[in-house]
């Protein structure tokens, strides 16, 4: 009995080690995790942390790009102004950028970025690749910020919170971000580019990320992945997406033309199917492939139907050596932007509902001198939007006013410019109830205004420019390009001299800001 009583004790003594050196351990991992987020993968539920203070350190800094600012700055500067891509003139919605050392790509990649120069982006979704840890599926940053040179970029949490474990393929795998380039070579040309990218030592940023990495997707991964991607952006017309990706890796030159080639031509049919299957056939060669499939998917959802290649190259044409059996690979930019200067805002029963309110406000004032009251349930005319109304007579313009900047709903904002262009033109007398009938009426509304510092991103006919130097200021809607045939040199001088007031080439000096919009057209005869 007395035996069995210490066997007891014993075992007693033994389990308690146990459980103190069980203890022990389970804090220790707590400890780690809390110290190294790499092991915390989300989906397993290991540990739940807050990244908010996390920092991802750059991985390349100093091999694929400079490590010091001022000479990182001066690179990216010297690339953006050599790049003379055609300017498609509307808004660009995604690139498609290489990612190798800026000494081979970074001339390319230039290309697109200065297409977004100056152009107002909060959130930034990258679309990297995985060249260093093999998983399946798509991993999204959730938070924290990517450290470059140039400063820290915050990561957009409230947007990658819409899109993470919505599908068991869309998690968090830290290690897929441990060592990869893809994301981080994009940072810096973002922050040279963007003004809410600031550099460091700048103001404060509201510019964020939403770095992603694509491991082996399905095409089924990738078009669920464009959806929530869709979800999330809603109606934000302050989004950019960059897919960060290199095209033919291989030994022959002449099989590198080929390849990119048929690649080329998917990207430029905005063919996501096609392009996906191309890349498992190994037809067509994307080290991002999955991303750009992605991209395309997402795109044509939201209406952006056209691609432009802006620059290709490889490293063979960039360092000159051809010589066969040289390690060669491609590169490429694209831009994928809205034809015809934006998609369209409102159909035809909006279109025609907005020239029916501009109509029967003028119609009322005149009668009545007051405005009907109205009230409009339509989503797209309860945004605060700029918009002009413009009145012809037999072909010749009787009146015209606008608001630049959209303070009030849409649909009230046309129903005050309509009556100011009848009545408070200081070009015109009044129009009269009796001419009324007689009176065509055009609407022009405007998009935000996007301050730029490169005249040259001007594209007559598509955008409207606002030119402002002290209290002087003066606007062209897009259509005076068409209807005059001037040139931009005679465009700009115009609007500064007649407009402004200001001397014909004020708009060549640094201190005149320059701002385009762009506007959907449309008037009661086509």
């Amino acid at each position: 009995m007395t035996k069995f009583k210490i066997q007891n004790k014993s075992k007693i003594k033994m389990t308690n080690i146990k459980t103190r050196i069980l203890t022990f351990v389970f804090c220790a991992l707590v400890l780690f995790c809390a110290l190294d987020f790499d092991i915390c993968h989300s989906q397993f539920g290991i540990c739940h942390l807050s990244y908010a203070d996390v920092i991802k350190e750059p991985c390349v800094s100093g091999v694929f790009y400079p490590d010091n600012p001022e000479e990182l700055s001066k690179v990216i500067e010297g690339y953006l102004a050599e790049a003379n891509p055609e300017n498609p003139g509307a808004r660009i919605f995604a690139l498609i950028s290489p990612h190798a050392g800026y000494g081979y790509s970074g001339k390319v990649a230039a290309f697109g970025y200065k297409l977004i120069k100056d152009k107002q982006y909060k959130t930034v979704i990258i679309l990297g690749t995985s060249h260093h840890y093999p998983f399946s599926g798509v991993s999204v940053y959730p938070n924290g910020a990517f450290r470059t040179p140039l400063g820290d970029i915050p990561v957009d949490n409230e947007f990658a919170q819409k899109i993470l474990n919505k599908d068991p393929e869309i998690t968090f795998v830290p290690q897929a971000f441990k060592e990869e380039h893809s994301v981080e070579v994009q940072l810096p040309f973002l922050q040279k580019t963007l003004p809410s990218f600031f550099p460091k030592g700048g103001p404060a940023s509201d510019g964020k990320i939403v770095p992603v990495v694509i491991g082996d997707a399905s095409l089924s991964t990738c078009q669920k992945f464009a959806a929530l991607l869709k979800d999330a952006i809603g109606e934000r017309e302050d989004i950019l997406v960059v897919v960060s990706t290199d095209m033919y890796h291989g030994y022959d030159y002449d099989d590198a033309d080929k390849v990119d080639n048929l690649t080329n031509a998917a990207i430029k049919q905005m063919d996501g199917e096609a392009l996906y299957f191309g890349i498992r056939d190994e037809k067509m060669q994307l080290c991002g492939g999955f991303g750009a499939v992605t991209a395309l998917i997402l795109s044509k959802s939201l209406g952006h139907n056209k691609a432009i290649l802006l620059k290709h190259t490889n490293s063979a044409e960039v360092t000159g050596n051809m010589k066969k059996g040289s390690w060669i690979v491609g590169y490429s930019s694209w831009a994928i932007d809205e034809p015809g200067g934006g998609k369209a805002m409102f159909n035809e029963t909006q279109r025609k509902k907005l020239l029916e309110i501009a109509r029967a406000a003028i119609e009322t004032y005149l009668k009545d001198a007051k405005l009907p009251q109205i009230s409009e349930t339509d989503p797209a005319f309860k945004k605060p939007m700029g918009a002009f109304v413009t009145l012809n007579k037999h072909g010749e313009l009787r009146g015209c006013i606008g608001n630049l900047i959209g303070t009030k709903p849409l649909y009230l904002t046309v129903q005050e410019m309509a009556v100011e262009a009848a009545t408070g033109d200081p070009r015109f007398s009044a129009v009269t109830l009796p001419e009324l009938k007689n009176i065509e009426i055009e609407i022009s509304v405007l998009s935000p205004m996007e301050k730029i510092s490169d005249p040259d991103l001007i594209r007559l006919g598509v955008h409207g420019v606002l030119v402002r130097q002290g209290h002087r200021s003066g606007v062209f809607l897009p259509q005076v390009a068409a209807e005059t045939g001037w040139s931009k040199e005679e465009f700009m001088s115009n609007l500064c001299a007649h407009k402004a007031g200001l001397s014909p080439d004020a708009w060549k000096d640094k201190s005149t800001e320059i701002y385009i919009f762009t506007a959907e057209v449309f008037a009661e005869k086509p």
